[in-house]
């Protein structure tokens, strides 16, 4: 192969590359947010009695690094309201009964924590552990070529990135100490 035929090759790569890239830059947030989400049925299945039963477990951060900011007052409100402790089930939707670590740091002027959260049992944690956990999603991409993007001597490209499926990672569901309304029984 020539050394111009090479750099031609290389060019026309190029160009492709770009093109997708420009692709990968349309899906915005916006539009992956309008991905349907995928449906998962609850791993863990509790009855109101098993609740009861169950032990409470408090969770703890196992390591927290202090922030040298200082606090904003103005959130103190929104600050108090998110580190009340809420009983939920934490479940990891890929890596069954695997247990769930993260970070924390729901403030400025509040300290980065690291906790480790079992998966399918009731645990008590702060609220904004439990809302980090429930935002854990991801978009699954795909390629829809039902659409011309493009031509290029002779060539006819199809194809454009779209948001798939939007998928819950890990998810944290309330358990509620009351019984439902819809069950029969008065909340």
């Amino acid at each position: 192969m020539t050394e111009k035929k090479q750099n031609q090759e290389t060019e026309k790569m190029k160009k492709k590359f770009d093109q997708f890239e420009e692709e990968i830059k349309t899906l915005t947030q916006d539009r992956m947010n309008e991905a349907p989400s995928q449906d998962i049925e609850p791993q863990t299945k509790l009855s109101q009695k098993e609740v009861e039963k169950s032990k409470d477990i408090y969770l703890k951060p196992i390591t927290t690094i202090s922030d040298p900011a200082k606090f904003n007052e103005k959130f103190r409100e929104d600050w108090n309201y998110k580190k009340e402790y809420v009983q939920f089930i934490a479940e990891h939707r890929e890596l069954i009964g695997e247990v769930i670590e993260a970070w924390t740091r729901p403030f400025g002027g509040v300290g980065a924590s690291y906790w480790k959260i079992p998966t399918n049992k009731p645990v008590w944690g702060p609220r904004y552990l439990a809302e980090q956990i429930r935002g854990a999603k991801y978009h699954r991409l795909r390629m829809e070529e039902s659409r011309m993007t493009g031509s290029e001597g002779g060539v006819t490209y199809f194809g454009q990135m779209i948001a798939d499926t939007t998928i819950q990672r890990l998810t944290a569901e309330p358990v509620s100490p009351r019984k439902s309304v819809f069950m029969g029984a008065a909340a």
